[in-house]
């Protein structure tokens, strides 16, 4: 592996992170369920995550702000806009998954 400082890594997580956030931001086809069921993970726990790390810096994030920054919009619009009903399929899949 090449030597990366410290500060330089910190530079690259954050762009990927920035990234990562972009893409599921023009996903809105993909939905949350979908990504439970496939990583084990969703835009949810992601906010979630940013939350808990901004708390942890002393920053007063609370989970409708950490919920916008990873949404890019307020979550009940992005829900308005672009949740559809979870499938019996991708249901058992979760129950499945996580049950």
């Amino acid at each position: 592996m090449t030597d990366i400082d410290k500060a330089t890594q910190t530079e690259l997580e954050a762009a990927a992170f920035r990234t990562l956030v972009a893409h599921l931001r023009e996903r809105t086809d993909v939905q949350n369920i979908d990504l439970m069921n496939l990583s084990g993970f969703c835009r949810n726990c992601l906010s979630r995550w940013y939350m808990e790390a901004a708390n942890e810096k002393g920053i007063d994030l609370d989970k409708d702000s950490s919920r916008e920054i990873i949404y890019g919009m307020p979550f009940s619009q992005w829900r308005d806009q672009y949740q559809t009903e979870a499938t019996d399929a991708q249901k058992a899949a979760f129950s499945k998954s996580h049950g």
